[in-house]
């Protein structure tokens, strides 16, 4: 801006002179101001109305790209199936997913309405849950099966899960871990594998399967937690009564029952409502429930402890297993003919043998025999041989006089053999007179005191004593031998090497060798080298005797037995398809 034309000092008539230029010069100010300020206006305007131009075009663009997407959707190839062949493709993969129905539903509208126009895909229930969560997952998979289908039952209440969530959730004011993170769904359960003779797990030893979790509660998709002292008391009560709810809506379905497992990890509030299964399931073919660990619990007037006179409905039934609950001898669900019997007794069970014998004797078609009983009396009546033609796998375990049972059977069918009664008397000649009496029955796999790790014996111990291994010379079928507790030395020797009073090869056909538990000495594990060099040459076949040569070992494991050092252990797998080999604590290296 230039400089003021007026002359230096300002005179009278200068000022006067630039008093008017400066009222002229206010006035053009205030004019341009209001043209700016109308301009603006009319910009603001404009950008106004192009705005709602464009987010009227903008809601346009999103409708027709949602009916672009149900366009393309409609035209796909997999809409054009007809809706029969549909529900059999969602049936097809039922038969491998039990649990596929949850997911089907929620791929779109038409899938949601097949699966539940379909009630087979909701008729196998897979739940594994806890009593935090809301047992009305259970009627709502009731309602989605309809009321004519077979059920297939599995529930799994996790007791222990259960406790150790509330005293977290009770600690803590944030969320905790057990809180699937929003937005993400609910987790998903995989059930594995535990190894086969062990006691009961959770899950269970079946091929694995992927559940929905049970809905708890809490809103897993943001919703604010409540404060641990406003909760309390409907947490407790919850507690309490999911067992009630849930058996409850099971029961209802109890005349559509084909196969119900209930497995529980240790006691809990509502067992009691297990006592109000009673009554008929004319299409239960498998029924089960078991627990654990031991649980406190008198009398149930429930299934298993009906009086005998009692008529039961049960003409299916095949399989029953009960573990660690109630039950009474003379109940007729025993005289069903079952196909497979497993059980494992409360300790304040104590039965004589002749009862338990007459349970067996009860299901003469037998193919599968599990008893563990913690207490056993004396006979009271006499005991009589038992022939069981068709039974193919017997486990026997806990008190000692469950060796004098197994010398009143007769099993010509006999290829599974687990054996873990108390240690009193040498088991060896039990083995023996159950095999010659059931004319040598080619078994294939024998557990000798390998145990299961939760045995409760009261006397003697865990296991059995093992004198000599010159029994397993008569038993060339066995394929697995288990051993548990036992000298190593003379086990390894007995396998080896046929010495001059052997006349040949002791079980030729062996192929796996599992021990634990098995006390050694310094020598024990060049016994364990010897065995493996004699039966898996670095080169060929091992050494002929009397024309039979011995099969390869394909898997060796060792549980708490010795320590074996890595060198040996490297070489172990050099000569062996698969070595398991877990060091006894005082002799694992830091």
């Amino acid at each position: 801006m230039r400089s003021l034309d007026y002359p230096e000092p300002p005179t009278e008539s200068s000022v006067s002179e630039a008093r008017r230029a400066l009222q002229t010069q206010r006035q053009q100010l205030s004019q341009l101001s209001e043209r700016i300020t109308s301009a603006e206006g009319v910009l603001a305007q404009i950008v106004a109305d192009k705005k709602r131009t464009i987010r009227e075009m903008q809601r346009e663009q999103r409708a027709l790209e949602d009916r672009v997407k149900h366009t393309l959707a409609y035209i796909s190839p997999i809409r054009r199936l007809p809706h029969e062949l549909l529900r059999h493709i969602f049936t097809f993969n039922f038969d491998n997913h039990p649990c596929c129905a949850w997911i089907l539903a929620s791929v779109c509208v038409l899938w949601r309405r097949l699966a539940l126009s379909i009630p087979k895909l909701w008729s196998k229930i897979r739940l594994v849950t806890n009593q935090t969560a809301s047992p009305d997952t259970v009627r709502l998979w009731l309602e989605r099966s309809g009321d004519k289908v077979p059920l297939d039952i599995e529930i799994y209440l996790r007791v222990n899960a259960s406790s150790a969530e509330s005293s977290s959730r009770a600690r803590a004011s944030s969320p905790t871990p057990w809180i699937p993170p929003p937005p993400s769904p609910p987790a998903h359960y995989v059930l594995p594998h535990p190894p086969p003779g062990t006691a009961i797990l959770l899950p269970p030893a079946q091929t694995p399967i992927i559940v929905p979790q049970s809905p708890s509660h809490h809103d897993t998709w943001g919703a604010s937690t409540p404060p641990p002292s406003s909760r309390s008391c409907p947490q407790t009560q919850r507690n309490t009564h999911w067992g009630h709810i849930a058996i409850f809506y099971l029961i209802e379905q109890m005349h559509r029952w084909q196969r119900f497992v209930f497995r529980f990890d240790k006691q809990f509030p509502s067992i009691s409502a297990l006592k109000s299964i009673n009554g008929d399931a004319p299409m239960l073919r498998e029924f089960e429930i078991s627990c654990a660990e031991t649980i406190y619990a008198s009398e149930w007037a429930w299934l298993p402890c009906t009086i005998p006179s009692t008529p039961l409905g049960l003409s299916q039934l095949q399989s029953l297993m009960l573990h660690h609950v109630p039950f009474k001898w003379s109940s007729p669900i025993f005289k069903t003919d079952l196909r497979s019997l497993n059980l494992r007794s409360l300790p304040s069970n104590h039965l004589p043998l002749d009862r338990i014998l007459h349970i067996i004797s009860s299901n003469p078609n037998l193919e599968s025999l599990t008893l563990h009983f913690a207490v056993v009396l004396p006979a009271i009546l006499p005991l009589h041989p038992t022939s069981l033609p068709k039974l193919r796998e017997l486990t026997f375990g806990g008190h000692y006089h469950m060796s004098t049972l197994t010398d009143t059977l007769i099993l010509p069918a006999l290829d599974v053999l687990n054996l873990d009664v108390e240690a009193r008397d040498p088991i060896e000649d039990v083995i023996t007179n159950l095999l010659q009496r059931s004319n040598n029955p080619p078994v294939t796999q024998l557990s000798v005191s390998y145990g299961n790790g939760n045995s409760s014996t009261l006397y003697y111990g865990p296991g059995g004593i093992v004198i000599s291994w010159n029994f397993l010379a008569e038993m060339n079928h066995l394929h697995s031998l288990s051993v548990g507790g036992t000298p190593l030395e003379p086990f390894l020797v007995a396998l080896g090497t046929p010495e001059d009073e052997q006349a040949h090869w002791i079980c030729p056909n062996l192929k796996s060798v599992t021990m634990k538990s098995c006390h050694t000495h310094p020598d024990g594990i060049a016994k364990l080298v010897q065995l493996i060099e004699a039966r898996n040459p670095e080169t060929g076949t091992a050494t002929m005797v009397l024309g039979v040569t011995p099969s390869k070992l394909r898997q060796i494991e060792l549980y708490d037995c010795a320590s074996v050092g890595q060198d040996v252990l490297e070489w172990l797998k050099r000569r062996v398809d698969e070595v398991i080999c877990v060091e006894p604590s005082y002799g694992r290296s830091p």
